[in-house]
């Protein structure tokens, strides 16, 4: 099983792909909250990052079909974690603080769980 750098509920901009919606309306890139992780894959689904329209037919009696939009998955070396101190895109670090493995910011030095 690999690891991948970033946890459910992580806040993470998207680096790169050929995504429609890859920059905001200010020309900055998307960030957005990590909804799942799949390690097995080494990839990640992102909220309102890479959205998909689908057909769906009505299975059951009484269900409505359609077109619904939903996240697709991303692989999780497009993406790069911001950090919650300094609001910087950064690398994960680890520190040891009171025998407990925390995750530390890259470039404010400042740990993090």
């Amino acid at each position: 099983m690999s690891k991948v750098h970033v946890k459910t509920g992580d806040t993470v901009i998207l680096l790169t792909g050929k995504y429609e919606d890859k920059y905001d309306k200010n020309g900055e890139r998307k960030t957005g909250k990590v909804v799942e992780v799949s390690p097995k894959e080494g990839k990640v689904i992102v909220e309102n990052i890479n959205v998909i329209t689908k057909h769906v037919k009505p299975r059951a009696m009484g269900q409505q079909g359609g077109i619904i939009r939903t996240e697709a998955p991303v692989y999780a070396s497009k993406v790069q974690l911001v950090c919650p101190k300094c609001g910087k895109p950064t690398r994960v670090g680890h520190v040891f603080e009171d025998g407990k493995k925390l995750r530390s910011c890259k470039k404010c030095g400042k740990s993090f769980e």
